[in-house]
């Protein structure tokens, strides 16, 4: 099992001071890692949260480690990979206002995120927003006319790169 590299307490911190109040926000996170990100998004009023962890260990542990204080119907965890966890949520109709990813550094998913999200557009709301943390040595290549980079900021190896559907800014 590969180890989780955690989003660091100055990226979290940053992340959520640029995205401000998140009430009745829907909330995705892939590559759920530890749940902190998405279990700071529900702190934060974002409902549902949705954490998809490929390892089931991990999975459970963040379903243990929130269970106590979430309902569960707004705070579901899927233990399987993003590419079935996009088909799963596409068939139940669910989408979201903000996709938040942090992928294995170096290993090119920034890009196949991008591409997965095309074959599924209607995960993402039509004004969503897609969040990719990524190393500073990966940088995100648009292909296409289906996203526009909006922001990106670096804090230290690492940037953040925020994206949206193209067409809502024509």
């Amino acid at each position: 099992m590969k180890d989780v590299r955690p989003t660091s307490s100055k990226v979290l911190q940053a992340l959520f001071n640029i995205l401000g109040s998140l009430q009745e926000v829907a909330f995705l996170d892939l590559f759920a890692g530890t749940g902190k990100v998405g279990a700071f998004a529900y702190e934060r009023g974002a409902r549902p949260v949705v954490e998809v962890e490929l390892v089931r260990k991990r999975a459970e542990a963040i379903r243990k480690n929130f269970k106590k204080e979430i309902d569960s119907d707004s705070y579901i965890v899927l233990s399987m990979d993003i590419r079935r966890a996009l088909q799963w949520l596409q068939k139940k109709n669910h989408s979201f206002d903000i996709i938040f990813a942090d992928p294995p550094y170096e290993e090119g998913w920034p890009n196949k995120i991008l591409d997965l999200l095309k074959e599924a557009p209607v995960i993402l709301k039509d004004n969503g927003l897609i969040i990719i943390e990524h190393s500073i040595r990966e940088p995100i290549i648009i292909q296409g006319d289906d996203f526009i980079v909006t922001d990106s900021r670096t804090y230290g190896d690492t940037n953040l790169t925020f994206l949206k559907k193209k067409e809502v800014f024509e």
